[in-house]
């Protein structure tokens, strides 16, 4: 793959998080906004009234131009990385069209970026969490994520080698028990953190993550399919059709 096309490849992973951006910031406003509103209202409620902070940045501000800034740079930036790892992928990992990769590595991108993190560290919602350790829980949550994608990785590369000695199917389930496996053995290792009010509505907990994780699924999926479909056309463009000729009958 030569520069230009790796070129023109980023510049469409880039074009793809910003369209999948626009999806997830749909999710995020209507799913997720109110409950960020009411574990603020919650927040506030059981605040003593001498600790009342005065807000820098509006509310209604955080919750549009500051959602949508957010969550489009945060497209944007992943859809080029994304879009970098396709590179490299595309035709090295089985013999799967330029869709069906984009496919797989949204896939792979959403399981190892966020859901193997997101199972041991969860989102929480303002209220939940104590301020003094939010750098030791950004730094475990990290710590869980490079772990999922180095694991993710390595897991890939276990299943290439071993193929040729154990066919496709059971090199596949092989590589993928030993990600749980170490998966599971990092959960286990790792500390726990538990910092949720007792009080805490439970249900509002729930559907806080539940919105978290469905503004990630809309966001990989929507570029899987978007970043797919623009490097099909790229890769595998459709050869131009000439013109019909019109045909000229002579009377006899």
């Amino acid at each position: 793959m030569n520069s230009a096309t790796v070129r023109n490849l980023l510049v469409r992973g880039m074009l793809a998080g910003l369209a999948a951006g626009v999806l997830a910031l749909v999710v995020a406003y209507f799913l997720g906004e109110p409950n960020v509103d009411s574990a603020i209202g919650f927040e506030e409620s059981h605040a003593p009234a001498h600790e009342h902070e005065v807000e820098l940045v509006s509310r209604s501000l955080q919750s549009t131009a500051g959602l949508a800034t957010g969550v489009l740079v945060y497209g944007v930036a992943f859809g080029g990385i994304a879009a970098l790892a396709y590179c490299f992928a595309l035709g090295r990992i089985g013999r799967f069209g330029p869709r069906a990769t984009a496919l797989l590595l949204s896939g792979a991108a959403l399981l190892a970026v966020y859901v193997v993190p997101f199972l041991k560290y969860p989102a929480n919602p303002p209220a939940v969490g104590d301020h003094d350790t939010i750098a030791k829980r950004t730094t475990l949550f990290f710590l869980m994520m490079l772990l999922g994608v180095l694991l993710a990785i390595a897991a890939v590369i276990a299943g290439k080698r071993l193929a040729p000695r154990l066919g496709t199917w059971y090199a596949t389930v092989v590589a993928v028990l030993g990600f749980v496996t170490l998966i599971g053995l990092a959960y286990a290792f790792l500390p726990a953190i538990n910092e949720v009010p007792a009080d805490f509505p439970a249900t509002l907990l729930w559907r806080f993550r539940l919105s978290t994780l469905a503004l990630q699924i809309t966001l990989w999926t929507g570029f899987g399919l978007v970043f797919g479909e623009l490097a099909e056309r790229l890769l595998n463009p459709k050869p131009a059709q000439a013109p019909a000729r019109a045909t000229v009958t002579v009377p006899q």
